[in-house]
């Protein structure tokens, strides 16, 4: 349990960052991170089973498989918990398709930290650090580090107010490089179920919430609230009414259950993951969402909701973060 004085001086140190990332913005355009000495954040239980975050990396490899082909820019595991297992899994996982890719798994806990050094390699690292990414730069050329995509899982959830999310969505945002994704979200303990936000550095600094990601192994019964109870920070809160957009995606995502995937398992004894595809493609096509439904996402559990810009119950305010501008 974290005591009430540790979230309070972790709330504090989120506003501090916050605010002078803004007022550096504001008077030059030089990075926040450069400045950044204290590692922002709350140490997790850190509670990482093997395999919990494997279909993380599985969907990575669908969705965004090309920022994990550079050999220059990093892939950042953020707060990788008591072991650095999840870290070490992803970087076996990503180098069947790029033997070269630099993995830095990043804790707040020095002593988990210590206790990974026995992995780090030329390629591979552990450092302490927080939101404000703990980056280096290469003494003799004086190239600083860059990252293409960071994981952030089972971290942002523990904190009490929707806005600490915000405030560490834009922390981490600030380190990509233009197109780069966050992906950020919460899973059950053995990773069966989870949902994640897909946030990309936008090519005039901004960022957006592309899309939200559904993930089912199909190993328990089909219950949409089971995604619901895994809702990351930012969302989870809004489930109170039909003002709120994930409030009405997931009424209509229950309804489409009740119209075609309980029939389908009733009349034809359809198993789950065909009601899960029926669902999906019910949601997309009758109720107008804006729903991957490609055969390699939904056979393999993966419902894609793309948060775009004008689409069928987007909330503009909800999914763009407008702060980020460093050409001021």
């Amino acid at each position: 349990m974290l005591s009430a004085i540790t979230r309070t001086r972790t709330v504090s140190h989120l506003r501090y960052a916050n605010t002078f990332i803004l007022s550096i913005m504001a008077s030059s355009s030089t990075p926040f991170h450069k400045y950044s000495k204290l590692a922002v954040g709350t140490e997790t239980r850190g509670k990482t089973t093997e395999n919990r975050l494997r279909r993380v990396d599985n969907f990575v490899m669908m969705y965004c498989y090309d920022l994990i082909l550079s050999t220059e820019h990093l892939y950042v595991d953020l707060g990788y918990g008591r072991k650095p297992v999840t870290t070490l899994e992803s970087a076996r996982r990503f180098r069947q398709y790029n033997r070269q890719l630099r993995v830095l798994g990043i804790e707040i806990d020095n002593k988990r930290v210590r206790e990974a050094q026995k992995f780090v390699d030329d390629i591979t690292d552990f450092r302490q650090g927080g939101f404000n990414l703990p980056l280096q730069t290469n003494p003799t050329t004086g190239q600083r580090e860059s990252v293409n995509l960071i994981r952030a899982f089972n971290v942002l959830r523990q904190y009490d107010l929707e806005s600490d999310c915000h405030d560490s969505h834009i922390l981490m945002c600030n380190y990509l490089n233009i197109n780069g994704i966050l992906i950020e979200g919460t899973s059950d303990p053995l990773g069966r179920v989870w949902v994640a936000n897909v946030i990309r550095k936008q090519s005039d600094q901004s960022m957006l919430i592309e899309a939200l990601v559904f993930s089912t192994n199909f190993r328990d019964e089909f219950d949409i609230v089971t995604f619901q109870q895994n809702l990351p920070k930012n969302f989870i809160h809004r489930m109170t009414g039909k003002s709120e957009m994930i409030y009405n995606f997931f009424e209509d995502w229950k309804t489409s259950y009740e119209q075609v995937g309980k029939p389908m398992n009733s009349m034809f004894g359809a198993g789950i993951r065909q009601q899960f595809i029926t669902t999906a493609k019910y949601l997309a096509d009758e109720h107008g969402y804006d729903v991957i439904t490609a055969k390699k996402y939904l056979k393999n559990g993966f419902l894609v909701w793309k948060l775009t810009p004008g689409s069928k119950g987007v909330d503009l305010d909800q999914i763009t973060y407008r702060i980020l501008s460093s050409k001021k």
